[in-house]
């Protein structure tokens, strides 16, 4: 039930062209001003794959990357050498960024606990 209030919400938004949902291979050689991206499960992107998506910003343009480095499904990276650690580490201490670290997985304690011991 709420998966389908959800499904229709984002449909919505996407028909009324207030919401893009593309993939990366789309996003080279373009500029993209005064938009706010959301770039998920940035943990499987490569450091070069995130430097693509981040040089394309135009002016206004805010980016939100959210991943987690030990959940990785792409065999050419780990959770040292992706690209939303690579980020973290090059932009660390940059007043124009920001980096948000959760301590607490929200799925379940099963879930926190394979994700820690497995």
């Amino acid at each position: 039930e709420t998966e389908k209030r959800h499904s229709k919400g984002y449909k919505e938004l996407v028909a009324m062209g207030i919401m893009e949902i593309e993939p990366l291979t789309y996003i080279r050689g373009r500029s993209i001003p005064n938009q706010f991206m959301i770039v998920d499960e940035a943990q499987n992107l490569t450091p070069h794959e995130i430097k693509t998506i981040i040089t394309r910003a135009g002016e206004g343009t805010k980016i939100v990357l959210t991943g987690d480095p030990y959940q990785i499904d792409n065999p050419y990276v780990d959770a040292s050498s992706n690209g939303l650690t690579y980020l973290v580490e090059r932009l660390k201490g940059l007043n124009i960024t920001g980096h948000v670290t959760m301590m607490k997985g929200e799925r379940s304690e099963l879930a926190e606990l394979a994700a820690n011991l497995l």
